[in-house]
């Protein structure tokens, strides 16, 4: 996207207190936090804009701060990751979130700022701004910019080619009709279905639930879509008609969820904005949130620290594997691990794979890229690339890694994942497994595991090109 993205909302400033826990106090139940650090970030639209800078994307942000210091702080946090700042006129205080946090969770949390102050004309550079944004996300978070009367003047005002994405608040205002994208969070979409009276009959739980709320407000805030946000389980997208679209999050470790929010809508805008359509735009959404809290959250984003700025890996690579086998390894696990060209998953992989995954507490599987597919079975091959090869491999529940290699074999590899347990599968039995020697050199072993006999890709090739058969020699360890 090369016009920018205008992020139009309520700014905060957050603060995290971390602390170390480690005795009570003797006057009262609670915890004694020493060798304290505090950590001021940019909160509400204000961390949706630094979210956006971050990752390299012109950003401008229009807001309300008041002339304190915690409107200060904001201020300085901003300019620092890039964000292009437009203040509206405003008399109140800078709204102040103070988190108590040890070990990873919060203790207590301490807002200040009071009653929102008065929100003046927006100067005349906002208009501009507006008319040549290339998305604008709207982050309402109840604090009267949404709500005011001249911005939501310039927001109706924006030409039609410019997706509107609006996170919407319980205490904010309705997101103006012909939004783009309407973006609420489960809880908050069933608070707006009952004031709306869209809520749909009583009794509906789970995503039915869900789907009836999202399809309602589609239609009375008169939006394009509606993306409920489902926490660990992803983000349901609703048109108002049809079948909604479900989008599961990946399984992340998740200390913080702060913010995840503010990520997924900066993702939708920014998808949007380049062109892509709404379901694609929430599907990034949902895997770029999912990227954030399991980096940390806010903490991936103090200064010093930019946090993530890539696209969400969807699919594990070779770092990943070694860090599960550090993981494993360090907790005294058995680390099992196999390997081969996986070209037409079949029957007799999966059975392979199973009866690997047994031997140990985690399977890493180590493919043979194209180049290296090539080589080995001829130019006809492989039949599926890699990248979709290794996504097959991720969804079966018995493998916890998949890694690629170039190389002919992956000797390399396993010299870098040193696995206790090499396991093959085919027509080793009772014959040298190649990759044994180098199993010894750190003191694991190579096995052998039964196949299913008549289980190939070749064969299936074969049979599906409608050529004889060959000899059965072609066995899952030999072609996978």
């Amino acid at each position: 996207m090369t016009a920018p993205l205008v992020v139009v909302g309520d700014a905060l400033l957050d603060v995290d207190v971390l602390g170390r826990a480690g005795r009570l106090s003797p006057d009262a139940p609670v915890p004694v936090l020493d060798d304290l650090e505090t950590r001021p970030r940019p909160g509400g639209a204000a961390l949706a804009a630094a979210m956006a800078a971050v990752g390299g994307h012109d950003v401008v942000l229009v807001t309300a701060l008041g002339d304190d210091e915690a409107g200060q702080e904001v201020r300085r946090l901003l300019v620092a990751v890039g964000v292009r700042l437009l203040r509206l006129p405003y008399d109140g205080a800078t709204p102040e979130k103070r988190r108590v946090r040890a070990g990873g969770q919060s203790l207590v949390r301490l807002d200040s700022g009071g009653t929102p102050g008065t929100i003046g004309t927006p100067p005349a550079e906002v208009a501009d701004v507006l008319a040549r944004a290339g998305a604008v996300l709207v982050a309402d978070y109840g604090r009267g910019v949404a709500a005011a009367d001249d911005v939501r003047g310039l927001l109706a005002r924006l030409p039609r080619r410019v997706p509107v994405v609006w996170d919407p608040h319980p205490r904010g205002a309705a997101p103006l009709p012909g939004a783009r994208l309407v973006t609420p969070n489960q809880e908050e979409a069933m608070l707006f279905a009952q004031e709306r009276g869209c809520a749909g009959p009583a009794g509906l739980t789970g995503l039915a639930a869900v789907g009836r709320h999202a399809a309602g407000l589609q239609r009375a805030w008169q939006a394009q879509a509606v993306a409920v946000t489902l926490g660990e389980r992803g983000a349901l997208l609703s048109y108002g008609d049809g079948t909604p679209v479900v989008t599961p999050a990946p399984q992340v470790h998740c200390v913080d969820p702060c913010g995840a929010g503010d990520r997924f809508s900066v993702t939708a805008a920014l998808r949007l904005g380049s062109g892509q359509i709404t379901s694609e735009a929430v599907q990034d959404a949902v895997w770029a949130a999912a990227e954030y809290v399991a980096a940390g959250g806010p903490a991936s984003l103090i200064p010093g620290d930019t946090g993530p700025q890539t696209e969400p890996d969807r699919h594990p690579a070779a770092d990943d594997a070694h860090a599960l086998v550090r993981r494993v390894s360090g907790h005294g696990g058995v680390v099992v691990a196999t390997g081969g060209c996986f070209d037409l998953l079949h029957a007799g992989h999966v059975a392979t794979l199973r009866e690997a995954r047994r031997l140990g507490d985690c399977l890493v599987v180590c493919l043979n890229s194209d180049d290296s597919v090539r080589r080995l079975k001829g130019p006809s091959r492989p039949l599926v690339p890699a990248e979709d090869r290794a996504r097959v491999l991720e969804a079966l529940e018995f493998v916890d890694a998949v890694t690629v290699f170039d190389e002919d074999t992956p000797v390399e590899t396993l010299r870098k994942l040193k696995p206790d347990v090499w396991a093959k599968g085919g027509d080793y039995a009772g014959a040298d497994v190649p990759e044994a020697a180098i199993l010894e050199e750190w003191g694991g072993q190579a096995v052998v595991l039964p196949y299913l006999k008549g289980h190939s890709t070749t064969e299936l090739v074969r049979s599906a090109a409608g050529t004889p058969a060959a000899p059965d020699h072609d066995r899952p360890g030999g072609d996978r």
